[in-house]
């Protein structure tokens, strides 16, 4: 059985090698994509300090993402492609990192306590098919730090889970 173990947050390189870590012997054994998300999403919740939203979106459509699994509170469940961060991110195929929502144009506002927020694409053969999304109340909670770190758990959680 897994058990999470609490990781000091002081040195943030080190925190994200030890939440890699644990994120690959969470997910080490099951291909199941959903059931991956859920786990991983549940492991960053209770592991990353300062999030109010830890959870995935996946394309179903070329033109739309839908709600997955997620930590948090409720979230809205469809989002088209090149709107709000989480389409920007899909259609841009990259990471976006956003000190305050409030200044990125065309924010789509699921919960108002949200003030920062990192969307990291899924990518599979080049092609995006959902995006690892982190919200958080507090402006500017996240840096390069926190994005190099949750694109190597999304890398883990894309070579982990099925296609």
């Amino acid at each position: 059985m897994f058990v999470a173990q609490k990781i000091d947050t002081q040195d943030k390189a080190g925190f994200y090698r030890e939440l890699l870590a644990q994120a690959e012997g969470l997910l080490h054994g099951e291909a199941d994509a959903i059931a991956n998300a859920a786990n991983l999403s549940a492991l960053i919740y209770d592991a990353v300090p300062e999030l109010n939203w830890a959870g995935f979106y996946f394309l179903k459509t070329p033109g739309e993402l839908v709600l997955g699994p997620f930590q948090g509170k409720v979230a809205c469940v469809r989002i088209p492609v090149g709107k709000g961060v989480c389409g920007s991110a899909v259609k841009e195929a990259r990471s976006m990192l956003v000190p305050d929502v409030h200044d990125f144009p065309g924010h789509i506002a699921c919960d108002a306590a949200s003030r920062s927020e990192l969307v990291v694409p899924l990518m599979r053969d080049g092609k995006v098919f959902g995006v690892l999304d982190l919200d958080s109340p507090v402006p500017g909670r996240f840096t390069a730090d926190d994005q190099n770190g949750f694109e190597a758990l999304a890398a883990l959680y894309v070579a982990a889970s099925e296609a």
